[in-house]
């Protein structure tokens, strides 16, 4: 959380945190102004004081809104250092080290949010070779502002379980349009007969997400059959709705204007479903009751990978603990955390270095699968969980898990 940064700081040994670039895709940005509407700029936050939003004259007035002190760059006239200097990159250190003096920086000061990586490596170098008492810093693992985002507020966790609501609303009307059509061959088809297709159903889950107000970034997986048993496939146009075959339906959507994101799976069989699919989603719905009974304030996260992978092995499931290449059976992390960003803290994966334990405020998926590609189906579960500040954990995605879909 915010309230956290100056103990980050202070375990960093940062004087300084500078965060910069746009606001929208940018979730460090994002989450130092606030949400302001600006296009871009920068956000200064000297260890023991509040931040500073300095932003250039044309945006003052969102920068004014997003409650923070604002600094407007206007006053350091940079066309006239590029005039006088007669090169970008100095006029760029030279704005820097006038904006540096105008507040008090010095010492250690960590650089964090997008920029291009190569137009970020000369800048950052030069800063750290001309800016008499400034030490650049970067962080290459977890960042400052990951950190401090990794953990959630009251306010952040009911963003992101209305999101959850809009979310679960757009699976339901996904089942009902599914629901309307009829059956012919072991398919559905649409009203004038022809079979009812992966595209087709692509275009009305867009049409759901305008309708909740929702943006979808990453893009989601509605996926079936063979699809479906390679994780990130996100389904092919052509592909029809057949009965019978799993259909992985993940959906990743967030808040419009760059806010909180959500994250949910569900897999269904239209009308039936055979029995080796029944019994492996039988499977996978079990590890997902587990996990969620299991969940406990000051557990290393990765022992529910540890924990998801003994489960499906001793189910006879090959897994990434066994064979870290295996592309049938559990071939992913167990969750991540979310909010900002689609994937962040707390971190799932089974390695040494991975030593996030589950805090209050913490947001994550919990998504076992399994994956049969060459038999023609996978699956996944995928619900989002919240720890609350006093260490009570809630599931947030309220739709149910049932596997057939009746047509």
């Amino acid at each position: 959380m915010k309230q956290d940064l100056d103990r980050l700081m202070e375990e960093r040994g940062l004087d300084a945190a500078l965060v910069g670039g746009a606001v929208h895709g940018n979730p460090a940005m994002y989450y130092m102004t606030n949400g302001a509407g600006l296009t871009g700029g920068f956000v200064l936050k000297k260890r023991g004081e509040e931040p500073v939003l300095l932003c250039w004259p044309m945006e003052r007035e969102e920068a004014a809104a997003s409650g923070l002190t604002v600094v407007n760059l206007g006053q350091y006239d940079l066309t006239s250092i590029v005039r006088e200097l007669g090169d970008q990159l100095a006029a760029t250190v030279e704005l820097y080290r006038r904006v540096f003096a105008d507040l008090g920086v010095s010492g250690r000061v960590g650089f964090y949010g997008l920029q291009d990586r190569g137009h970020a490596w000369v800048l950052l170098n030069a800063l750290n070779a001309q800016l008499e008492g400034i030490e650049v810093h970067g962080d290459f693992d977890v960042t400052l502002i990951d950190a401090a985002r990794a953990t959630k507020d009251l306010a952040e966790a009911e963003r992101i379980r209305e999101v959850g609501r809009r979310t679960c609303a757009v699976v339901a009307r996904t089942v009902e349009f599914l629901q309307s059509h009829r059956v012919k061959d072991e398919m559905l088809v649409q009203a004038d007969g022809t079979p009812l297709t992966i595209g087709r159903v692509h275009e009305e889950i867009n049409r759901f997400l305008a309708e909740q107000r929702l943006e979808d970034p990453e893009g989601f997986i509605f996926s079936i059959g063979r699809d479906a048993g390679i994780p990130h496939s996100k389904g092919r146009p052509d592909d029809v709705i057949a009965l019978g075959q799993t259909i992985v339906f993940d959906i990743f959507p967030r808040e419009a204007g760059g806010g909180y994101f959500f994250d949910m799976t569900r897999t269904f069989c239209l009308g039936y479903a055979p029995p080796e699919v029944e019994q492996a989603y039988q499977e996978v719905h079990e590890c997902v009751e587990r996990l969620i009974e299991a969940y406990e304030v000051g557990t290393e996260a990765r022992h529910y990978q540890q924990m998801t992978c003994e489960f499906f092995e001793s189910r006879g499931h090959p897994t990434i603990a066994s064979d870290t290449k295996t592309e049938i059976g559990y071939v992913h992390t167990v969750g991540h955390g979310l909010g900002l960003a689609i994937h962040e803290e707390p971190r799932f994966a089974d390695i040494p270095t991975n030593t996030d334990v589950l805090k209050p405020g913490h947001v994550f998926t919990c998504e076992p699968g399994l994956y049969y590609p060459d038999r023609g189906f996978g699956m996944r579960i995928e619900d989002v969980i919240w720890i609350d500040p006093d260490g009570t954990v809630h599931d947030l995605t309220e739709f149910p898990k049932g596997l057939v879909i009746e047509v």
